[in-house]
């Protein structure tokens, strides 16, 4: 039994038990993935099918984690499948069960309002943002926003990150960024923000003259007729939506 209910696994050489990085940033990507795509189809669409899939899922694994062993949670399972040729890179089990726990409560946050309620407003955006959020830093920076929680209630327990992640000192000049590397990026930044006004300028513009130009020639039932929305954007939430995309108010 003790095999089965644990936290991680026991690696020689180290004091406490651990995980594979790895698997662990790999996972979250994957999740991250579904995620996101179910959250678009949500936001976008308005088909909350995926997003309630999505989270049943979110559920299962985290609970599995957490109260189980992480080892047979199925997202990290995916993972060990994906980064089983790369030298595995350990870090302490303790403070990522703590940050799962998180994401077991957000879990059970959603799975009660999106999945038994069927409800929607705000408190699902942020829930689902805030997880969205925490899956991101971890696998495209390799930060544990959960982990940095720990760490602010349990400060003598750096030797539990074995893999040095828990450190935030940066002492190699590679890691450092100069002034005219700031200075880049502080510039493309300015660029794009102005890029993107000009452009949505030009298509304001644009959408303005064809308006201008056909309706003009269509009489108001006509109009009318080709802004009501079909059967299926209405079943879907999307009435107001498909109005929008279509340049009807």
């Amino acid at each position: 039994m003790s095999k089965i209910f644990a936290v991680g696994e026991t690696i020689e050489g180290y004091k406490v038990q651990v995980l594979n990085e790895n698997e662990v940033r790999a996972a979250a990507g994957i999740l991250f993935l579904f995620g996101i795509i179910s959250f678009m189809n949500s936001w976008l669409v308005g088909n909350f099918v995926y997003t309630k899939i999505f989270v049943v899922a979110f559920l299962i694994e985290f609970a599995i984690r957490v109260l189980v062993n992480p080892k047979f949670a199925p997202f990290l399972v995916m993972a060990k499948l994906i980064t089983k040729t790369q030298e595995p890179f350990y870090t302490g089990a303790i403070q990522k069960r703590w940050a799962w726990s998180i994401g077991l409560v957000l879990a059970v946050m959603m799975f009660y309002l999106i999945v038994l309620n069927d409800l929607k407003g705000p408190l699902n955006l942020f829930t689902c943002v805030l997880c969205l959020t925490l899956l991101f830093f971890e696998a495209a920076f390799g930060i544990c926003l959960g982990c940095k929680l720990y760490k602010l209630f349990n400060k003598d327990s750096l030797q539990d990150c074995p893999s040095g992640k828990c450190s935030v000192s940066v002492t190699a000049d590679i890691q450092k960024v100069g002034f005219f590397q700031a200075l880049t990026l502080g510039l493309f930044i300015v660029a794009i923000y102005f890029t993107s006004q000009k452009i949505n300028t030009k298509e304001t513009q644009i959408v303005v003259i064809e308006k201008q130009v056909l309706e003009p020639q269509k009489d108001v039932e006509q109009v009318d007729e080709e802004c009501k929305p079909p059967q299926w954007a209405i079943d879907m939430g999307h009435g107001e939506k498909w109005k929008l995309h279509h340049g009807c108010k």
